[in-house]
């Protein structure tokens, strides 16, 4: 599945790579992540990416690979598409630096199709490398809402071929999605909602 083939995610069922790594016939790697998030909901997805401001929070996500996690100008609490999210994270042995920059779900999705879908939430952009000039693909997770809470199914496109990155980059993933699975419900709880004054 390309990029420009994500609508097949709004379709009932899942596709024949959900979890795992394959080369595209334009050489790119392809990497698939399936995450089921009980007591969780598209829209907690959704505001963790509005929360998680600040390196401190960052690490919340994954306290052994993620370093330092900011933001440019454009992020503000409760606001992170158009921004970019400037990160240095272990992928495997590798200590990546990577400026993450937050698109519209309708760039890439038929977003009249989500309500039908159960789709909960999308966060998806385009991912470059901090330090350099270079262009390293695109990311989306795709968050539905299901009966139990919600399942993500995190997609990323590769340029270049890079099979050990795929590799290492669906482990990086595999592992901070089920942290956030584990933290998110009750941090929404307790971060999410108007507090009662005393």
């Amino acid at each position: 599945m390309y990029l420009e083939q994500a609508n097949q995610l709004l379709s009932t069922g899942y596709l024949s790579l959900e979890t795992g790594y394959t080369r595209l016939p334009n050489g790119d790697m392809l990497v698939g992540v399936l995450t089921r998030m009980p007591k969780c909901k598209g829209k907690m997805v959704d505001w963790w990416f509005g929360y998680v401001g600040d390196t401190e929070k960052y690490k919340l996500w994954h306290p052994h690979d993620h370093l330092i996690g900011e933001w440019d100008g454009y992020w503000r609490p409760g606001h992170y598409v158009g921004a970019s999210h400037l990160v240095h994270e272990y992928i495997g042995k590798e200590i990546v630096k990577l400026k993450i920059t937050f698109r519209e779900p309708s760039d890439f999705l038929d977003i009249s199709r989500f309500e039908e879908s159960r789709v909960g939430a999308v966060v998806c952009g385009d991912v470059d490398l901090l330090e350099e000039d270079a262009h390293l693909g695109h990311l989306m997770h795709f968050v539905r809402d299901t009966d139990f809470g919600c399942e993500m199914r995190s997609r990323f496109w590769l340029h270049g071929g890079q099979e050990a990155m795929a590799r290492d980059l669906m482990h990086h993933c595999i592992e901070e999605m089920g942290n956030l699975s584990d933290l998110l419900p009750g941090l929404y709880a307790e971060e999410a909602k108007p507090r009662s004054p005393k």
